[in-house]
């Protein structure tokens, strides 16, 4: 039988990857690489060990080839399967293995957005001898700011301006995003948890 004109052709690999997989929403911040070798700072807002989400300012094609190196999640690769507002779903192309890992990472990173994880104050926190330092946004610009204090797995931040939650930043050389505004600043969750040691010397 003929398929009717107005027929939508759809992905068998996404529609594979939504019957098999179930999709949790994430906020992971990184970089792609398009198959014309341009990078671009990339958020991923939901993910499964299928496929994924990617929030990205640039457009691309169906079928072409991404690779992106993703906060906590490491280096993932596959082909974009469908053209989202401001990016597009990928599908997976991983081991079993790779899979078996990623839907560890993904159980993990719900159960951390569940119990509120990135405001949680059980790592240790210290004032640095040096406070002062700067905030660096993905377009390059740069704010003097003070540390107020900061831990393995963040920092409180005072800045005389307010950044939108999510937004992604460097403090000195530590990769970040935005969790929270309050009456003198920010509070950045790191990227990964640092030592306290490394902490310290980097901000002595």
């Amino acid at each position: 039988m003929r398929a009717a004109p107005n027929s939508v052709r759809r992905d068998p690999a996404a529609s594979t990857d939504r019957r098999r997989h179930q999709r949790v929403k994430v906020n992971l911040l990184g970089r792609c690489m398009l198959e014309d070798r341009r990078e671009f700072a990339c958020q991923i807002v939901d993910m499964s060990p299928g496929g994924a989400a990617v929030m990205i300012p640039a457009v691309a094609r169906i079928g072409e080839r991404v690779v992106a190196y993703m906060d906590h999640v490491g280096r993932i690769e596959g082909r974009v399967v469908r053209l989202l507002d401001g990016g597009f779903a990928m599908s997976l192309s991983i081991s079993e293995r790779k899979r078996d890992k990623l839907a560890n990472q993904l159980t993990w990173l719900a159960n951390r957005n569940l119990l509120n994880l990135p405001e949680d104050r059980r790592h240790e926190r210290f004032s640095p001898r040096n406070p002062f330092s700067k905030l660096v946004l993905t377009d390059g610009t740069e704010y003097k700011c003070r540390i107020i204090d900061v831990s393995p797995s963040g920092a409180a931040v005072h800045i005389d301006r307010r950044l939108e939650v999510g937004t992604p930043v460097i403090l000195g050389v530590m990769r970040g995003r935005v969790v929270r505004n309050f009456d003198e600043g920010v509070a950045i969750e790191f990227s990964v948890v640092h030592e306290v040691e490394t902490l310290r010397n980097f901000f002595s």
